[in-house]
């Protein structure tokens, strides 16, 4: 399959939009799977403090070993520390296939170098059920990294690598490589962010 760059395939302003729909999607309740079905907590319920939408090309989008292209990747990051790598997938099924890999503390291993344990991946599509007219995602339990390379307080992302498997045997791959444009970085509220979890910092 060619890869398939983001930037060609929707304008920057419809990007834009696209990472709020994203943001909006994370920022509500999720409706775990098993075993993760349990009651709501603040866990469940992040709230959305900053995000980055990058520009690149997907080398690599797989859901259980079927490939699409992308329309966005995106970072969000938590006001309690979890963090998700979220693609929009170019899926003609479903407009709203979006998956997310998600976890949290992640570290800087090298100076320019972040890794995210994953622990769930937060899976959308036109048939989950909707809050406020927007699709909530189920989360997945799963296990995985993702591996970014890059620095983002200078506003540049070489690359991003992921790779989980959920409980049920199903495998996510991504592989995003930047086209050298500056990330689009914003801080959706002003809060006392966690340092310690803060890839920022």
């Amino acid at each position: 399959m060619i890869p398939s760059r983001l930037t060609p395939r929707m304008p920057l302003h419809l990007s834009r939009l696209v990472a709020i729909a994203l943001g909006l999607s994370l920022a509500t309740p999720c409706l775990a799977q098993a075993p993760l079905a349990t009651a709501s907590t603040a866990e469940d319920k992040p709230d959305i403090d900053l995000y980055a939408l990058m520009s690149g090309t997907c080398r690599t989008a797989k859901v259980d070993g079927r490939e699409f292209p992308c329309k966005t990747v995106a970072f969000f990051h938590s006001e309690k520390g979890r963090a998700h790598f979220t693609v929009a997938l170019d899926d003609p099924a479903d407009e709203s296939h979006i998956i997310a890999f998600s976890g949290i503390n992640g570290r800087r291993s090298l100076q320019n170098v972040y890794e995210l344990p994953i622990d769930r991946m937060l899976l959308n599509s036109k048939y989950r059920p909707k809050v406020d007219g927007i699709p909530v995602p189920a989360a997945q339990s799963s296990s995985g990294v993702c591996r970014q390379v890059g620095n983002f307080a200078m506003l540049k992302v070489t690359s991003v690598t992921c790779s989980a498997k959920d409980d049920t045997g199903r495998a996510y791959e991504l592989q995003f490589v930047s086209d050298g444009t500056p990330i689009t970085l914003r801080r959706v509220r002003q809060t006392m962010t966690n340092t310690e979890h803060d890839p920022y910092q």
